[in-house]
């Protein structure tokens, strides 16, 4: 029996295909390279370039592969962009899941892992923010995730299906030989931005506003690192394995570090001082985004493994230095 990975050649399904592979699982990847990356798939896993908006090719794979389960990574993230693009949003992120969910109905597959987002929480009312708190999306990004949330608890209902919806802050890091890495164009994430300072991509790193009500006046965030995040993907499977019943679980180390920290870090692990340029505040921005993964760890049995700031960076930077152009496939 093998798990179908959606998304597979992107920055985080990538890395939960290696350490899927590594557990000695059998993994079939289905990607359109949109965002993903041809040098990022695994050799030892079966790939098949195409949309999961596409019901045939998605009816070939289920055809030809014994599939026990999905893991669910395909889908336009870029908040800012679904701002100003919102149908693109929903046609690929919702509209990609109602295919996925007909054909794993048709074909009788009944476990699915959904790669989610804090996003669907919008505001937040109090931090750390649980799962029970309230989802006031404040952007078609973070409204297209929480849909598809919906939309499974629904087809849960009719159809049996039973899933798992990880909702995690943000990703970082590499996996630690440097062999696959982050690659978005363009890029939008904190640590690849700061780290293309010392790389000579760009003269300086903007800090989005200084006089927020945290410690340092910059905004804080949770990072979990892309290989804590893999685990937990392959837990919450084990878990639908043994029977347990649809769940939602938001997945953070549990404590915030500002853009300032951040940059200090960078600068610690690079050797390098990092120029700086304070900016005016993005719309939008939450002074605070910090996750309470307690209950993660209590029924996943899921503990990160790199809870320090640094080791998070050092691993993005072996990946940047070894590819400073990233895949470079574009």
């Amino acid at each position: 029996m093998a798990v179908l990975i959606c998304g597979g050649a992107g920055y985080i399904g990538s890395h939960n295909v290696f350490e899927l592979i590594k557990a000695g699982e059998e993994v079939v990847i289905v990607d359109n390279l949109q965002t993903g990356h041809r040098k990022a798939l695994n050799p030892a896993a079966k790939f098949y370039e195409g949309d999961i908006r596409d019901a045939e090719i998605l009816d070939k794979i289920f055809t030809e592969n014994k599939i026990e389960a999905v893991i669910h990574f395909a889908a336009n993230s870029l908040v800012g962009e679904s701002v100003q693009v919102p149908l693109k949003y929903f046609n690929n992120n919702v509209y990609g899941m109602q295919v996925l969910l007909e054909s794993m109905v048709k074909h009788g597959t009944d476990k699915i892992v959904f790669s989610s987002t804090a996003a669907t929480y919008g505001e937040p009312e109090k931090i750390p923010i649980e799962e029970d708190d309230k989802t006031f999306p404040t952007n078609p990004y973070g409204e297209s995730k929480l849909i598809m949330e919906r939309m499974m608890k629904w087809v849960s209902r009719a159809n049996g299906i039973r899933f798992v919806s990880l909702r995690y802050f943000n990703a970082a890091g590499a996996i630690e030989d440097g062999s696959i890495g982050e690659d978005h164009s363009p890029e939008t994430h904190l640590i690849p931005l700061i780290l293309q300072v010392p790389l000579g991509k760009r003269e300086c790193i903007t800090v989005f506003g200084d006089d927020y009500p945290t410690p340092d006046g910059t905004c804080l965030r949770d990072y979990i690192h892309v290989i804590d995040l893999a685990a937990a993907h392959i837990a919450a499977l084990n878990y639908l394995r043994k029977g347990g019943e649809s769940n939602i679980f938001n997945l953070g180390n549990g404590k915030g570090f500002s853009v300032k920290e951040m940059i200090a870090a960078a600068e610690r692990v690079t050797g390098q001082k990092i120029k700086t340029e304070i900016g005016k505040r993005r719309p939008g921005d939450p002074a605070r985004l910090v996750a309470s993964s307690e209950k993660a760890r209590k029924i996943l049995k899921w503990t990160p493994k790199f809870d320090d700031v640094e080791k998070i960076i050092e691993t993005a930077w072996t990946w940047h230095k070894n590819h400073p152009d990233g895949y470079a496939d574009r």
